[in-house]
């Protein structure tokens, strides 16, 4: 029965082949439509479920071998890539309760969405965001791990811009994917780390190789999954990009920040424990990150007006505690926490609505908490997270691109070559010039210089040489043909300047000073 493990994932990602292409081709579309997507989301994630449910049962009885090969992905001297899955402990459970927590969500959207712009493609990137977070928990390896990890992001973004004719939207789906670009580069990073030390990228085989490793190695491990793991769970100093995600509808927010993406981050932790536990260091950091995010969470909750934000931090409070257990080396409470938060934060954030809509025109008051004045302003500017992020980063990086273009079009063009705005100008000039005299350059039929007899033809003959050399190498833009390979040469100077300066003047100047330190 472990082959059915393989099915988990891939039901889900046939359902969002089959809306994609439909309302690509015009086969789904509109409110007629709206039937047949729901029929297709609705059932294959519900045949999904039921799958996850009877491996898991299976799993309860004894009878899975713990693991399922489907094949050979990807072989290269001593990297082998299978297609690979787990099918026993933790990760079947997990899969078992975000596929129940899908399906529930799936059939609450089909309602909720009825009659919206883009009910179609919701359908569509939510059936792939369910077959990416089943392949992120199921998966045996780091590599599919990975994309399961990317492609969830990835419908993220696309889910928080929704509405994607409103700025605000637009501007937080980009904010939330940037941020999460941080993580995934330290998830790649740890990735290549653990096929260097271990020869694998197995998550069985990386966690039994945890005792042969050296205490650095397993510190430079845990710490590489552990940023990865603070970026995609909305741990400090990320965790501003959760709030930002409510611009989304409330099927994604309970399917992303409730109930199952914001744990994918908890997961990872969960699931390298062995490694954790060799590195000292990266549990502390584990304890003190998610002790601080729960602090922070719960102090700027008390202000927050909307139902919304107020479960969103209460969720990055909740996951601060899960961290916290995670490095106090509580691994089964942290699974049961993640576990119960998940199935309650979904339940939630699919009832606010309704709970906005029967407070409407209540004059009941909430209850006040007295808190110091200035932790109250904090709590409202919600420690200006934004702020000091923009300040310490956006803006140093948007100085740095405007000074790179002013190099790249005042210094590197002008040496390598004449930019383009200066062959717009030659030629603006030329067609001037060929007015003012009264030529007519571009005419095949010109009779500019015409002659009768052996001389004339002569003169005929030099004139239009001339005329061609002038047209080709001085009027039509310098170096047509004239310096061509010149141009092509600063071309690929310019391209190999764009490589040298993509790490900028900030990490040129961390790497200076920790190579003049050490």
């Amino acid at each position: 029965m472990d082959a059915l493990v393989f099915l988990i994932p891939l039901m889900p990602l046939v359902a969002a082949m089959a809306i994609g292409i439909g309302h690509l081709f015009g086969l789904i579309e509109g409110e007629n439509s709206e039937g047949i997507t729901a029929d297709i989301a609705g059932w294959t994630i519900t045949m999904s479920c039921l799958l996850a449910l009877t491996l898991l049962g299976f799993d309860l009885l004894g009878k899975n071998t713990g693991s399922y090969n489907g094949g050979l992905w990807l072989s290269s001297d001593t990297l082998d890539i299978s297609i690979n899955f787990i099918t026993t402990g933790f990760n079947v459970r997990l899969a078992a309760l975000f596929s129940v927590l899908l399906a529930i969500i799936i059939r609450f959207s089909i309602n909720y969405l009825h009659r919206e712009a883009g009910y179609h493609r919701f359908f569509f990137m939510l059936c792939l965001f369910s077959s990416a977070m089943l392949l992120l928990v199921l998966s045996g390896n780091v590599v599919l791990t990975f994309i399961g990890w990317e492609v969830a992001g990835l419908c993220s973004y696309f889910l928080i811009a929704y509405a994607y004719d409103r700025p605000v939207a637009a501007l937080n789906a980009t904010r939330v994917l940037v941020t999460n670009r941080i993580g995934e580069a330290s998830f790649l990073l740890g990735a290549g780390l653990s096929y260097a030390w271990t020869d694998s990228v197995n998550w069985n085989a990386l966690n039994a190789a945890s005792l042969e490793l050296s205490s650095g190695e397993a510190t430079a491990l845990a710490l590489c999954f552990s940023v990865a793991a603070f970026a995609k769970s909305a741990q400090l100093p990320f965790t501003p990009w959760l709030a930002r995600a409510m611009e989304g509808p409330t099927p994604s927010s309970a399917v992303f920040y409730g109930a199952v993406m914001v744990h994918a981050g908890v997961y990872l932790v969960i699931l390298l424990s062995p490694i954790f536990e060799q590195a000292p260091l990266a549990m502390a950091m584990l304890a003190l990150v998610g002790l601080t995010t729960a602090l922070y969470g719960f102090v700027v909750g008390l202000t927050q007006t909307d139902v919304k934000s107020s479960l969103i931090f209460a969720s990055s409070g909740q996951l601060g505690l899960m961290f916290l257990e995670c490095g106090l080396g509580f691994w089964q409470l942290a699974a049961w926490h993640l576990s119960a938060h998940a199935v309650v934060r979904g339940y939630q954030f699919l009832t606010a609505p309704s709970l906005m809509h029967n407070l409407q025109g209540s004059d009941k008051q909430t209850t006040q908490r007295k808190i110091p004045a200035w932790l109250y302003v904090a709590s409202l500017q919600r420690f200006w997270l934004d702020p000091i992020t923009d300040w310490a980063l956006v803006r140093p990086v948007r100085g740095l691109a405007h000074d790179l273009s002013y190099f790249d079009d005042h210094v590197i063009d002008y040496l390598m070559g004449s930019p383009a705005p200066a062959i717009r100008t030659i030629s603006s000039l030329a067609q001037l010039e060929e007015q003012i005299i009264g030529a007519k350059l571009d005419n095949d039929s010109d009779n500019f210089a015409q002659g009768s007899g052996l001389a004339g033809k002569l003169t005929e003959w030099t004139a239009a040489i001339l005329h061609w050399f002038e047209d080709r190498f001085v009027l039509r833009g310098i170096g047509k043909d004239a310096i061509r390979y010149g141009r092509e040469l600063g071309h690929i100077a310019n391209r190999f300047e764009l490589a040298v300066l993509r790490p900028r003047y900030l990490v040129l100047f961390v790497l200076i000073t920790l190579l003049v330190a050490f």
